[in-house]
């Protein structure tokens, strides 16, 4: 039985993983804007792609807050679907922009603002997705852990599109952070595929604990 003390703890592990979300959230919001202006004035493809990366992330931030208000098995279902469409739209939106820019040949102008916002977006997100890995571990939420993983790649691709206009600004390699964008192709189509591979129930599986069952099997269509 629960005590006292434990239902204390769940409750602020609770509220911590709805301040990493409403963080995350608020983030990419004032991203959107900044990116906007950077992608018009530089005529940059990567840092338009990258705010609407942001976007992304704020569907799937907002599906953990909806999530984390209720923690009933139905709703973690459908909140990692959810998620898992938005990783394979992240993939799908990787590798559309990476190879027009590519064939196309664009060259983008220089964007000391788009460098600075995705090198300070680039360490915000790898904090916020430590905080999520561990929040999620402690209160045993995979829909928190999956969504960390997002925000993972979303470091990951902030690093890579900074690469990217560093190496254009220093050396004009334009193709530089296209080609960076395919190797995050694979990332998110990984974590797509783990969302929607999960196997039917069992009457085995429906004997588990409410988390074990989540983790490990979906309901039958």
């Amino acid at each position: 039985m629960a005590t006292d003390g434990d239902r204390g703890s769940r409750q602020a592990l609770l509220a911590r993983g709805r301040r990493l979300e409403a963080t995350t959230l608020s983030w990419n919001v004032a991203g959107i804007v900044v990116l906007a202006f950077a992608a018009v004035r530089a005529r940059s493809v990567a840092l338009a792609g990258f705010g609407l990366d942001s976007l992304i992330e704020i569907g799937a931030s907002t599906v953990v807050l909806w999530e984390l208000a209720d923690t009933g098995l139905e709703r973690r279902r459908r909140a990692l679907r959810i998620i898992g469409v938005g990783f394979a739209a992240l993939a799908v939106y990787l590798a559309v922009q990476s190879t027009v820019v590519l064939v196309l040949g664009y060259r983008p102008h220089h964007s000391v603002l788009g460098i600075a916002w995705t090198a300070a977006s680039a360490a915000v997100m790898f904090a916020l997705a430590a905080g999520k890995a561990k929040t999620g571990a402690a209160l045993d939420n995979p829909v928190l852990r999956t969504e960390g993983r997002v925000t993972t790649i979303d470091a990951v691709l902030a690093t890579a599109v900074l690469l990217g206009l560093v190496l254009n600004a220093a050396l004009g390699w334009w193709w530089a952070d296209p080609a960076a964008g395919y190797v995050l192709v694979y990332y998110g189509a990984r974590e797509a595929h783990t969302v929607f591979s999960h196997r039917p129930c069992s009457p085995t599986d429906r004997a588990l604990p409410l988390i074990d069952r989540v983790r490990v099997c979906r309901r039958s269509r």
